[in-house]
């Protein structure tokens, strides 16, 4: 790979200010200061750094996301802060985008990544990937909804959804639970319960796959996939 495009993607800067920091001799190949943008290199064999520090190349970026309410999951809106405007220009510069969606004012768990395979996986529905939700619930939420769930309910447009597992943590006027699902449908937990006449209040994703939220992550927060982490969820289909 050239140079100069290496340097670029990883986040230094332009080509032109690439150049820049070949001429102040701030750029060593194995250890010799190198002018030659177009000069080729192996970043896997060579060591390639700068001002003293070696580039470690990599082409896809995996983060984990503790996603906060009233950010959009998407990559650019006009109107509303994303969760990639929540990262650093470095880590933007790497293109990701959010596997799946949550809605506006759900929060937890979301990963970005620019590896498209491994996103087409996660998300295609014959790979049933499981979510888990928490969700404070409006409502007596009852063994009878547990049972209808378990069954698929037909939502407002006349889908029936794949049968849902649902755990009742508290069953009161004001409930909580926890629902695992296999698709990702809009707004789909809201409508599964409006199915039921009740109405979800509070939302947050707990895991996809076998990726679950890191705790100490605080809503905003995101930390890159630890390789464990990375494994199980591309074993995960």
């Amino acid at each position: 790979m050239r140079l100069d495009k290496l340097l670029a993607n990883m986040g230094y800067g332009s080509r032109k200010e690439v150049k820049q920091l070949l001429k102040q001799k701030a750029v060593t190949v194995d250890g010799a200061y190198v002018k030659d943008a177009a000069l080729h290199v192996d970043p896997e064999q060579q060591n390639v750094s700068v001002f003293g520090e070696r580039v470690v190349y990599t082409e896809f970026v995996y983060f984990m996301m503790n996603k906060p309410p009233g950010v959009i999951s998407a990559t650019e809106d006009l109107r509303d802060e994303t969760v990639i405007d929540l990262l650093e220009p470095l880590h933007q510069h790497f293109q990701p985008f959010p596997v799946g969606r949550l809605d506006k004012d759900t929060e937890g768990l979301l990963l970005l990544t620019n590896d498209g395979i491994l996103a087409h996986n996660l998300l295609s529905p014959k790979k049933h990937v499981p979510k888990v939700y928490y969700a404070q619930i409006d409502g007596v939420v009852t063994e009878e909804d547990a049972e209808k769930f378990a069954h698929g309910v037909e939502l407002d447009d006349g889908y029936i959804t794949k049968p849902g597992k649902l755990v009742i943590l508290k069953s009161a006027q004001q409930s909580e639970i926890e629902l695992t699902i296999q698709e990702g449908k809009f707004h789909q937990v809201k409508r599964m319960f409006e199915t039921v006449g009740k109405r979800v209040t509070y939302l947050k994703r707990l895991s996809m796959g076998n990726l679950k939220l890191d705790d100490n992550l605080a809503l905003g927060e995101y930390r890159e996939l630890t390789s464990e982490e990375l494994e199980s969820l591309q074993n995960n289909h």
